[in-house]
């Protein structure tokens, strides 16, 4: 969830999202040709003018640093720090605090957050307090009153419902609260569920499992086939590491009181050439 977007991405997003141009309209909007337009938002770009950079934050109306990836505020500030309201201690906080603050800003600008803001308020001024403990006491009377008509037990089905009725300012804002900042999280962990950087347990394992039914199935050394199943249930492709990393990673096994590793060899791995004779011997 904190991936960053690239300078690419950026200028893609803006042209095709925020403003649902082509590469020739906007060429022709901003005088940028064509070609470098269409560099600028490819996957092998490298670097883009200062001009150019100027004249497509102004054509956004974003500040350069945006485009640069240098903030994720698109608009430059442009309101004086006390216009926000905010005590010395709660702007420290925003601007040290050790937190997601992607996610802060997702739930400040959600359509349900000043329901949640008000909710709070309303616990928290005590504004309801009044008005629930009228209705508690109103109850109450109400209970007693048919205890001592009807001579009713305390704990009959009238008197007991007279009783549950009452409410409890702190458990009822509680859940009111739960209620409010679950549906805003709910409805933001929706938003990301395809992200990159989102957990999806159902990928991940079935990548895992994958790994894994490679890893058995493999004929060359004990060592390695070993190190691959260990690799596999971490998800790491076996294959992907060096020579040397995989020396490094059987030292460190070997350290393990619960792997039986033996000592890697210091030729590391086998290259995938050996890999495959051995295999052919294997299966001889």
């Amino acid at each position: 969830m904190e991936a960053k977007l690239t300078i690419q991405e950026r200028l893609k997003d803006l042209r095709v999202v925020d403003r649902g141009l082509s590469l020739e309209q906007l060429a022709e909007q901003t005088g940028l040709s064509k070609s470098a337009l269409g560099k600028y938002e490819s996957e092998d770009f490298k670097d883009i003018s200062p001009f150019a950079v100027v004249t497509l934050a102004k054509f956004y109306g974003v500040s350069t640093d945006y485009l640069l990836g240098l903030t994720e505020n698109k608009n430059p500030a442009n309101a004086e720090l006390q216009a926000l309201h905010l005590r010395d201690d709660a702007v420290d906080a925003i601007r040290d605090g050790k937190y997601n603050k992607r996610l802060l800003s997702e739930l400040l600008v959600h359509d349900k957050f000043q329901q949640l803001i008000v909710d709070a308020e309303v616990y928290v001024d005590r504004i309801a307090d009044s008005r629930i403990n009228d209705m508690n006491t109103m109850l109450e009377a109400v209970r007693q009153q048919v205890i001592q008509q009807y001579a009713a037990e305390d704990g009959d089905l009238h008197t007991r419902t007279l009783a549950l009725a009452q409410i409890q300012t702190a458990e009822y804002f509680k859940q009111v609260l739960s209620d409010d900042l679950i549906g805003i999280l709910s409805d933001i962990r929706e938003a990301h569920k395809q992200d990159s950087t989102t957990a999806d347990g159902e990928s991940s394992a079935e990548a895992v499992s994958e790994y894994l039914q490679t890893a058995m199935s493999y004929e060359g050394s004990p060592q390695e086939k070993q190190a691959r199943v260990y690799l596999a249930g971490l998800g790491i492709d076996y294959d992907a590491i060096t020579k040397e990393q995989f020396v490094t990673l059987m030292d460190i096994l070997a350290k393990s009181k619960k792997l039986q590793i033996r000592q890697a060899s210091r030729r590391g791995k086998s290259s995938p050439h050996q890999s495959h004779s051995k295999g052919k011997k294997n299966r001889k």
